[in-house]
């Protein structure tokens, strides 16, 4: 359920991007994604990592819950609106930073946003606690429903109002959703803040009850716990939205015969959400290994057990990587424009990024088991040094594809050192071999499959499910013995 709660959400709101990719250009579509970036960001400064610390203190044996979170939303409300006041005041001169000025109304409109969002962490924190899953869920998936439902009725509902007719047709609204829409990129921030202004309402009970609290002696222990989870927080988030950043600063001008950096943005982000079908696969399975590797630790044959579910998880990520690659012609409809399908080159290189992120996640069991988690954050950060250093070689030269490898070749150094450190400390069999080799076969028949092309849709679907039935039967015959085994 709690899976739910999030996968859910990210699921539902990536049937937004067909709709704004097609009543937004690149470049407008860009200056959403980019202003995202320093929202994702943000977020976690106004965080300050106090939900894992509210989880690790409230549960302490002899300690009082009610008190810990006062403490800790004490802490956390009263930096997101110090931080959002200040956004607010300021919001001038930072949309001109930004090469938004004019559009102050940007600034202050996420600022109360993620205002909102720091004020109700500590509460979606305290149903987790409080093993309250559905309100969990139902809380994140109306959310993105108010969220889905408005960008319909500004993008093209209301348009439909303004012109005196409407219509539910279903050929109309797929023609209406691919025109431009008269409502701007603001409306997307408006129905985002009305949509949180939700929470408000659905946390309005636990908001009442909170007494702002001051301990000092538990405020220092909780503070001291909370900066390395908000240190590794940005920089695991450095790792996955740093290049939208850099392609802003380091691409040079007239790159993309003579578009703006925002266009670039723009066609890079939406190339990005074909990865994001990798993201919820590694997501689910995140939410459900977790606990299973904790729960099978003390087994004396627990590392061949989890050698065993990183291996499966290679051969079906591996199979994500093929089917979506080289269903990516029929996929591109997804987005709205031929402006966008430039930056479809880029996908299987995402795709593959994911894929040894996810592998990361399944090696950095050893130091959860161990209790040497900032091995975690020294990776984190190593990766995010990658990151930083390849996308500013990397983006003068091939721009937004650079950004693609250097995601790549951060995720797989990761996932390259968590294993190598972690045989030392707690050794687990993997097949690093089998597991590269799925790997390099789906690759393979992806290069197999370029060389064809066919006019005919069906008969490219027919073609490409033979190459997913060849990977599927290939691996089923090698995996059959440990299948029949298990």
């Amino acid at each position: 359920m709690y899976g739910l709660g999030s996968i859910v959400p990210r699921f539902l709101n990536f049937l937004l991007f067909p709709l704004h990719t097609r009543v937004f250009n690149p470049e407008d579509y860009g200056v959403i994604s980019y202003l995202y970036v320093f929202v994702a960001f943000l977020n976690i400064v106004y965080t300050f990592g106090m939900e894992t610390a509210y989880f690790r203190f409230a549960t302490r044996e002899g300690s009082d819950p009610k008190r810990v979170f006062n403490i800790a939303q004490t802490t956390v409300v009263t930096l997101s609106l110090t931080l959002s006041g200040l956004f607010i005041i300021f919001a001038n001169p930072i949309a001109s930073s930004l090469s938004i000025a004019g559009k102050e109304h940007y600034i202050i409109w996420l600022a109360i946003i993620m205002a909102i969002d720091g004020i109700v962490a500590l509460p979606f924190a305290r149903l987790r606690l409080e093993k309250k899953p559905l309100k969990f869920a139902f809380a994140r998936i109306v959310n993105v429903l108010i969220l889905i439902g408005l960008n319909i009725y500004f993008f093209i509902i209301a348009d439909w109002l303004v012109q005196g007719e409407i219509s539910f047709d279903i050929k109309r609204l797929t023609d209406a959703a691919s025109q431009e829409s008269r409502y701007g990129i603001e409306y997307v921030f408006l129905a985002n803040l009305i949509a949180n202004g939700f929470y408000i309402l659905f946390f309005i009970k636990i908001l009442a009850s909170w007494r702002p609290k001051i301990d000092k002696e538990i405020f220092t222990a909780m503070f001291k716990y909370a900066y390395p989870v908000m240190l590794t927080g940005l920089a695991g988030m450095t790792n996955e939205m740093f290049s939208r950043w850099t392609l802003e600063w380091w691409l040079p001008e007239n790159f993309y015969d003579e578009k703006s950096s925002m266009y670039a943005i723009g066609v890079f982000s939406a190339a990005y959400k074909y990865a994001v079908i990798m993201s919820l696969a590694i997501q689910a399975f995140r939410f459900a290994a977790e606990p299973f590797f904790f729960s099978n630790a003390k087994d004396k044959d627990s590392p061949e057990l989890f050698a065993r579910v990183n291996h499966f998880f290679v051969i079906v990520t591996s199979f994500i990587l093929l089917a979506v690659t080289i269903n990516i012609d029929l996929l591109k409809f997804l987005v709205g424009g031929e402006a966008y399908y430039e930056g479809l080159v880029t996908v299987p290189i995402l795709l593959a990024g994911y894929l040894f992120l996810g592998v990361y996640y399944n090696f950095s069991v050893w130091f959860k088991l161990t209790d040497k988690t900032y091995y975690g954050t020294a990776i984190t950060v190593g990766g995010a040094i990658i990151t930083i250093v390849l996308n500013f070689i990397l983006i003068p030269i091939w721009g937004y594809v650079g950004s693609s490898w250097a995601s790549l070749a951060c995720y797989f150094s990761m996932a390259a050192a968590c294993y190598l450190i972690g045989q030392k400390h707690y050794a687990i069999p993997y097949n690093i071999l089998g597991g590269l080799g799925y790997i390099l076969f789906a690759v393979i028949l992806i290069v197999i499959s370029n060389q064809f092309s066919f006019d005919n849709t069906w008969v490219a679907f027919g073609f490409h499910s033979s190459i997913l039935i060849i990977f599927l039967g290939t691996a089923y015959a090698q995996e059959r013995k440990n299948l029949t085994n298990q």
